[in-house]
């Protein structure tokens, strides 16, 4: 028995060691696979690894920054998109950029062409840390460079091409520069390629053009066919050119042109894991912007070109935009500058639907920006030093937008801005804490509605209401009938009948043979509804029309929540009276700024009702 005895004890022994062994092992294991995470391998080169990162909270909170599109394109000022200039050089013998070219620098031969305007990109004034001061009293938040455009000339000192700004033109590293003096004014920096679509931009297999001398293989690209495939060279010093202004520059954020989804897909992985993995290791958040869907959806933000959302959406997405008038980009002679109410309306717009706005500036081949520019900028930053509560640490409210005025869907990539006239209707939400922020973008005058915030519940006749938040008397709409065309089908018009002055039916269309409703007035408009579908049309005592759909309620919204309302840039607070039509505020005489109008609703969190 003790035999036994000592047997099993020796083997509670050796059992107690083992599993003494293996919980050691594991703790060690534990902590490899921390150490691993901490050094470098949070991300892994999968799309499942890669959608677990978020966007930035300086990004969420910025909104709005500013990059540029400066290089040898700069020198020929010409053209509706200058940086495509050199691609219509050469593709287009009969265009007007091969016309403006040999008129203006000489014959395009195998020994002349578009490297020979590099000399004249010289940029004897260039100050980077005038730039960023400039891009921060403008109110961006995050502002940087093209590092490379479809021309193939690299904007830092790459070891990967002698055709770059620190050995030829400037002799200048200019991403290195704008990277000190950005960060010093406590902004983000912002590098953009453009680079995926170098492959396809100049005829390279052509030797009657100075694109096909293999001498200039370094700006003009690897020697192929039309129709080929990227080689291997070209994959390799697309993705080394990355990992070196990554390394050695550490962007806050990468912006990509398209032709991202051009590249094999595991090269785009590995540098998203490189990059985030890099990021993690310095301690920082950063992002990376695509153009349609060159990204999986979650790995990056999504930019629209010269574009916006429709309305709120449930992701965050970023729109690139030009402060010239026609989308050049780059420096031309005869630029025309949006004005500073459109770049206003349209950063309040996006910002109102979850998006962030990047605003193009295109400096002179010198390196001055020009005054058209700097004066739009300017008024912007003005009117963020004003206003920019309501923009940034922002995020979307229930209702984005309020008014006529909508440019409807975006395509592909974008591309649906517009030189819009917004009207004193049209409206945009943000919140912060319990805030809301209405902003008109045009000036409401002596009252602003917010039909947005109107409460159908409330019992209010005309003569009830202070005489500064009515309107004219309405145009009697009772006892008259009203023919009007319907647009999906001509033989079968609309017929509305106003039976006294609170009912109405319409027979046809859409209404068949008959649906009785409800409708209201207040001065011209007209608000009617059938059930839950609500429209507007407006009688000026003439004539009745249909207007559409009566536009977004929040019905959560409480009057007894109001605390106080007041207009940014007044500091007294504002007379205000909720109606049917909507929370009615009494205006200042005179607006305080040219450009949007911010109404600001402080909120009880809970609001103060009675038992």
């Amino acid at each position: 028995m003790n035999m036994l005895m000592c047997s099993k004890s020796k083997d509670i022994t050796i059992q107690g060691w083992e599993e003494s062994k293996m919980k050691k092992i594991n703790i060690i294991l534990i902590l490899l696979a921390l150490t691993s995470m901490a050094w470098g391998q949070v991300y892994t080169a999968d799309w499942q690894s890669l959608n677990n990162i978020e966007t930035p909270k300086w990004l969420q909170d910025g909104k709005f920054g500013i990059y540029t599109h400066w290089g040898p394109y700069a020198v020929h000022a010409y053209g509706e998109n200058t940086t495509w200039y050199s691609f219509s050089l050469y593709i287009d013998p009969e265009g007007e950029a091969r016309e403006h070219f040999e008129k203006k620098f000489g014959k395009l031969t195998p020994e002349f062409g578009y490297k020979d305007l590099i000399p004249m990109f010289t940029a004897e004034h260039f100050d980077a840390e005038e730039w960023a001061d400039l891009f921060a009293r403008s109110g961006a938040r995050f502002a940087g460079p093209v590092a490379e455009h479809h021309d193939g000339f690299a904007m830092w000192d790459t070891k990967y091409s002698d055709w770059n700004a620190a050995k030829m033109g400037p002799k200048r590293d200019v991403v290195g520069e704008l990277e000190k003096a950005i960060k010093a004014k406590d902004m983000r920096y912002v590098t953009a390629f453009h680079h995926a679509a170098n492959w396809f931009f100049f005829p390279v297999s052509d030797t009657t053009y100075d694109t096909g001398d293999p001498a200039n293989r370094g700006l003009y690209g690897q020697f192929h066919l039309p129709g080929e495939n990227r080689n291997q060279e070209f994959i390799d010093e697309w993705y080394g050119k990355i990992i070196e202004v990554i390394d050695n520059y550490s962007p806050d954020f990468i912006w990509f042109d398209f032709a991202l989804d051009d590249m094999p897909e595991g090269y785009v992985k590995d540098f998203l894991a490189y990059y985030y993995n890099h990021a993690h290791d310095a301690g920082k958040e950063v992002v990376v912007t695509y153009k349609g869907h060159d990204l999986i959806p979650g790995t990056g933000v999504r930019d629209l070109e010269l574009g916006q959302e429709a309305s709120v959406t449930y992701h965050d997405w970023i729109t690139d935009t030009s402060v010239d008038d026609r989308g050049a980009w780059g420096y031309a002679d005869n630029l025309i500058f949006k004005t500073p109410d459109r770049l206003i309306d349209n950063l309040i717009d996006r910002v109102s639907k979850n998006g962030y706005l990047l605003l193009n500036v295109g400096p002179k081949p010198d390196g001055t920006i020009p005054e058209g520019a700097k004066e739009v900028l300017l008024e912007m930053g003005a009117w963020l030093e004003q206003n920019g509560e309501s923009i940034y640490e922002t995020t979307p409210w229930f209702i984005a937008n309020e008014g006529p005025t909508n440019l409807g869907a975006p395509g592909s990539i974008g591309f649906n801005e517009s030189n819009v006239e917004y009207t004193s209707e049209d409206i945009r939400f943000t919140v912060k804490d319990d805030n809301l922020y209405a902003h008109f973008l045009a000036w409401p005058g002596k009252r602003a509605v917010i039909r947005s915030l109107r409460d159908e519940s409330v019992q209010l006749d005309r003569m009830d209401m202070p005489r500064w938040a009515r309107t004219d008397p309405s145009p009697p709409l009772a006892g008259t009938k009203w023919t009007l065309p319907n647009e999906e089908n001509e033989d079968d018009p609309y017929h509305y009948h106003f039976v006294d002055d609170r009912n109405f039916t319409v027979v046809g269309g859409e209404a068949g043979e008959g649906v009785e409703g409800e409708y209201s007035q207040v001065g011209e408009k007209v608000y009617l509804a059938v059930g839950g579908f609500k429209w507007t049309g407006r009688f000026d005592g003439t004539e009745f029309n249909t207007e559409g759909e009566g536009g977004a309620s929040y019905p959560g919204f409480y009057q007894e929540e109001i605390k106080r309302i007041t207009l940014l840039g007044y500091d007294k607070p504002l007379k205000w009276i909720m109606t049917p039509e909507g929370l009615i505020v009494k205006m200042p005489k005179k607006p305080t700024n040219d450009y949007a109008h911010v109404i600001k609703i402080e909120r009880h969190h809970h609001p103060i009702l009675k038992k």
